[in-house]
Formats: C-alpha cells, sequence, structure tokens
C-alpha cells in the first residue's frame, strides 16, 4: 500500500482537503525534467520561486512537493500530527483557524487545526502551500508534479477535491517560525517585465526588424483564456519577413512541426501565447522569443484580465548571470525569526 493511500485511511500524518478552489495540484520544482523528447513539458510549479521559498519556510528540500492554489478559496486540515506550514505567492488573507498568517512566513499548525486562503485580489495569481515534510505522493517519471491533461503525477493525477487526503514525509521537528525578508521578496504588479532571448524563429528570416521593435517594447495584455498549458497575450498584427508558410501552411506563423521550448512565446496567427509548464512539446507555429530561466517564475503570477507584460530582451550570458542570482535569493541567508 503506499504513503498515500494510508494516509487516505486514516494512519498516516498528513492533510485533508476542506475546500480545493478553484484549481489546487500538488506540484514540485523543477518538476518532470528530460521528458520533452516523450511528449511531456515539465509540469511543477508555475511560480517556482514562491514553491521554492515556502519549502525554505517549511524547512523542506527546495524540491519537495506543495500544493500550488490558483486565485484562492482554498482550505486544508493538518491531520495525526503537528505541521509547520508557510503559504507564497500572490496577495491573499491567509488564516490557521481563524488567526492571520502572513505570506511569506512559516508557523507551526497543532493537529486538527484549518489553513485558510480567501480569494486573492492580487497583485499575483498563484499561492503556494508548503507543509512540513512535503506531500509524500508516488513519483511519477521521476516527478511528483501533476499533468493534469496527461492524468499523471501528484494525486491520482487530477486537481484535489473535497476531502482527499494527502500523506506528509516525515520533517524532524521542523523550525521555528521565520519569514523572508521584506528587502528580497520579488515584486509583485499589474505590470510586469519578463527577461527573454529571440528566437528561435525571429528577424530576419520569420519576422521583420519591425516586428521584434513591437515585441520587446510594447505592453502586452494578458489574456482572459490563460492558462498553464499558455498564457495568451492581445493580438497583434505582425508585419511578418514573409507573405506565407509555404510547405507548412498559408499563414507565415506556419512552418513546419518543431519541439517547442518551455517559456517560448509562440505566435500563433496574429495570437502570442507564452507557452507555460503543461504546454505542447511541438507545434507548427514560429517562437519569437524565450523566457529565461530566471524570469518564468512570473508566469504563474500573471493574472488574466488586467495585468500587462512588456519583454526585456537579454544576452545569454545575462540569463546564467540571472539565474545564479536567482539561486542565491533562495537561501537561507533571506529569511529572519518571525
Amino acid at each position: 500500500m503506499t504513503e498515500a493511500a494510508r494516509a487516505t485511511r486514516g494512519q498516516q500524518p498528513g492533510i485533508e482537503i476542506v475546500e480545493p478552489g478553484l484549481q489546487a495540484t500538488v506540484q514540485e520544482h523543477p518538476g518532470r525534467t528530460g521528458m520533452l523528447g516523450q511528449g511531456f513539458f515539465p509540469s511543477g510549479a508555475m511560480d517556482s520561486l514562491a514553491m521554492r521559498a515556502a519549502n525554505i519556510l517549511a524547512g523542506n528540500a527546495q524540491n519537495a512537493a506543495g500544493i500550488e492554489v490558483t486565485l484562492g478559496n482554498f482550505a486544508m486540515r493538518v491531520v495525526h500530527r503537528d505541521s509547520v506550514v508557510a503559504v507564497c505567492g500572490a496577495d491573499a488573507e491567509v488564516t490557521v483557524d481563524g488567526e492571520p498568517l502572513p505570506t511569506w512566513q512559516s508557523r507551526r499548525m497543532p493537529a486538527g487545526s484549518e489553513l485558510r486562503i480567501a480569494i486573492s485580489t492580487g497583485p499575483g495569481f498563484r499561492l503556494y502551500v508548503a507543509v512540513g515534510g512535503g506531500i509524500d505522493v508516488p513519483p511519477v517519471f521521476g516527478s511528483r508534479a501533476t499533468y493534469t491533461m496527461g492524468a499523471l503525477g501528484g494525486y491520482e493525477g487530477r486537481p484535489l477535491a473535497k476531502g482527499d487526503r494527502l500523506a506528509l514525509g516525515p520533517d524532524g521537528g521542523g523550525p521555528s517560525p521565520r519569514r523572508w525578508r521584506p528587502d528580497v521578496r520579488p515584486d509583485y504588479a499589474r505590470e510586469w517585465e519578463i527577461e527573454a532571448m529571440r528566437g528561435p524563429q525571429a528577424a530576419p528570416d520569420f519576422l521583420t526588424d519591425g516586428d521584434m521593435e513591437t515585441f520587446f517594447t510594447r505592453a502586452w495584455a494578458v489574456d482572459r483564456n490563460s492558462d498553464r498549458t499558455g498564457v495568451r497575450l492581445a493580438s497583434q498584427r505582425f508585419e511578418f519577413a514573409r507573405s506565407s508558410g509555404g510547405v507548412a501552411g498559408g499563414h507565415p506563423s506556419n512552418i513546419l512541426d518543431n519541439p517547442y521550448p518551455v517559456g517560448g512565446v509562440n505566435i500563433n496567427g496574429d495570437m502570442p501565447v507564452i507557452l507555460g509548464p503543461d504546454g505542447p512539446t511541438a507545434g507548427g507555429f514560429i517562437v519569437a522569443a524565450t523566457i529565461v530561466q530566471a524570469g518564468l517564475w512570473k508566469l504563474g503570477q500573471l493574472r488574466p484580465i488586467g495585468d500587462r507584460v512588456r519583454f526585456r530582451e537579454v544576452s545569454a550570458e545575462e540569463a546564467v548571470e540571472l539565474d545564479a542570482q536567482l539561486d542565491a535569493l533562495l537561501s537561507e541567508n533571506s529569511l529572519e525569526d518571525a
């Protein structure tokens, strides 16, 4: 019998889902890596920064599994043991048995107590719950991340539902209450700047220099039809450097099917779509730019309707440096006693 099954029967410390909200799934960082060739994007936390930060507060390894909560209206109960919990991500009211728990801060929850996350009014769109010991579900293809479109990973390959019981790993007692220092917390806003590199299909072969200038200077509105598969942006009539896609199709955004990078900005006709962690691994549209690793976490906090994005072009060297800075930020040095 699996750990999750034992938890369901009440024999294992864990958590019980009281209210799942719009969508709550078990996720982790970095997700199901190395599977692009088999047709799987990595899944995992859409905002990996907040997920990793919550794990550090809870005394877990940064790659421990936690819960990704979209928008809020979520509640859970800890069962059969006291547990350290932390919630990071979007602005929202969080309580433990009715007492406020600030986001980006940990505390110990007595067995039987209930954590609630109200609807987030923003900025930000997703919150991440880490519990001491991490969510103990069986890894699938090397990851506990949920991929709902493939019905695999996480808890039964699906979003969490009321009454679900999730097992917890051993937490060793957990640390005393801590919080993320205010001066190092990420800035959430309604106007976002996301670092990206052009290509693999950009000017001069597929788009014009004018198209790329527009791409990197326009404030792109986030479309309401956005999810973990892709963040859709406002449509744009591109000039394009060619009149058609040739043998790939009549529209100049068409190309012969090729692999897509995680975070690629796919130009689907007149609509740019940022490919999210559950996105397609291949397709027949150009990718004008690709978000660098250190900027991917921002996708998880883009709020449909109201948020806007500007892309900042960076070099490969700057992308590597930004990634190193992010890793340095995610450490015990960024915490203080609460």
